[in-house]
């Protein structure tokens, strides 16, 4: 059997468990690509193009999981039908890319959390919350539910995911009825802002040069928010009938493409001109709200049109989604720990497992990254954000 010898030291796989909920819908940050002034049509685009090309990542990456559902998923693929060297290289930088979210997931919980102190917004946020509690219940929880093996990571993240799908489609809702006049305003301003300012922002510089770096600039947002099918094959080994339902779930990926990635950056575009005061002034460091939910454009264009409850509600279902993200990448960070150690590109004594399936040793080190969040304590959120999805983007473009 090679390389996908199950006898490897200590490999246990849970015949029996459910597939878990996998990977985190990054859609909840499509907005972020408006930040850095591409225009909505700069976005659209950036956002359809990476979704195609990650939707022929999705074949080739199908294809290979459901022959060979193996604990590690794509990594030890790598090794497998390419060359060891990819193998250790994709491995090791998948690891430190997943370990890395983590941390990045807790500090944007932290800012998030953080709504309460922009007062403009009427919100019954608190904004008192110590940054470093948060740190340690995050920890704390998620070392309980991943320790507690796949069941009970599946089980969680059924229940958070709903947080997200709901989310997702109540700011879908919310375009569409504001958009053709069901708002406080009656303002039925359709695509409007693709006219005026207009669809293509300029970044850097002026001019076509200008336009084309606001296109750039969004598909560089568009690599570090569109995720492809790595996390499925992450769970494939431990899935029950992986040949059934993980094929089932490679399939559904198109779709998520379509509907909330392409979807998503289709509509912030259409609820807040890229020039919008509100928005500038925040990016700026002219105006409170930077690095929390304040600086949405969906809170904005709620705030701009007289709606006053539903940005809280907005507030709390992004708290479920990046919850459960962060949740999703402990587990995946693990066992990609786990793969390399089974491929022997990590030490051995990381095969070791319990009796129901967790990789103790790769799991006690993965439990150390989290502990990056606690820069956040003496650096504002906002700036740690940065600091973590530079690293992060980088890391998902080399996979």
């Amino acid at each position: 059997m090679g390389i996908f010898d199950k006898k490897h030291g200590g490999e246990k796989v849970d015949e029996t468990a459910d597939l878990p909920a996998y990977e985190r819908d990054h859609s909840l940050d499509v907005e972020d690509g408006l930040f850095e002034n591409a225009g909505p049509g700069s976005l659209f685009l950036a956002y359809f193009i990476y979704s195609c090309m990650l939707g022929l990542v999705n074949n080739c990456m199908a294809e290979m999981t459901i022959l060979m559902p193996v604990s590690g998923g794509f990594i030890r693929m790598a090794g497998h039908w390419v060359d060891d060297a990819l193998g250790f290289m994709a491995g090791w930088n998948f690891f430190f890319y997943e370990a890395l979210l983590i941390p990045f997931e807790v500090t944007a919980l932290n800012s998030v959390l953080g709504f309460g102190t922009y007062k403009a917004l009427n919100s019954v946020w608190r904004d008192d919350i110590p940054t470093w509690a948060v740190c340690i219940a995050c920890i704390i929880l998620y070392a309980a539910i991943n320790i507690l093996a796949v069941r009970a990571y599946g089980e969680a993240e059924f229940w958070l995911s709903g947080g997200k799908v709901i989310l997702i489609f109540l700011l879908f809702a919310f375009t569409f009825i504001t958009m053709v006049g069901g708002n406080p305003r009656h303002d039925a301003y359709g695509f409007r802002y693709w006219k005026n300012p207009g669809a293509f922002a300029e970044h850097i510089t002026t001019g076509s040069l200008g336009k084309f770096e606001g296109f750039l600039a969004a598909l560089w947002s568009a690599s570090f928010t569109v995720v492809g099918p790595e996390y499925i094959s992450m769970v494939a080994a431990e899935a029950k009938r992986p040949r059934i339902y993980i094929k089932n779930a490679f399939k559904t990926v198109y779709w998520r493409f379509g509907i909330f990635f392409i979807g998503g950056a289709l509509a912030v575009g259409i609820v807040i001109p890229y020039n919008d005061k509100t928005l500038v002034g925040i990016l700026a460091g002219t105006s409170t709200g930077a690095g929390t939910a304040a600086a949405s454009p969906y809170v904005i264009a709620m705030q701009n049109l007289g709606i006053g409850v539903l940005p809280n509600i907005v507030n709390a279902l992004m708290v479920t989604s990046i919850f459960s993200a962060g949740n999703t990448y402990t587990y995946c960070a693990t066992r990609s720990l786990y793969g390399l150690a089974l491929e022997g590109r990590a030490p051995k004594f990381l095969r070791y497992c319990t009796n129901g399936g967790v990789p103790l040793y790769c799991f006690l080190i993965v439990m150390v990254f989290p502990f990056l969040s606690f820069l956040s304590v003496s650096s504002s959120s906002n700036v740690v954000l940065t600091w973590l999805v530079d690293l992060i983007t980088a890391g998902g473009i080399i996979d």
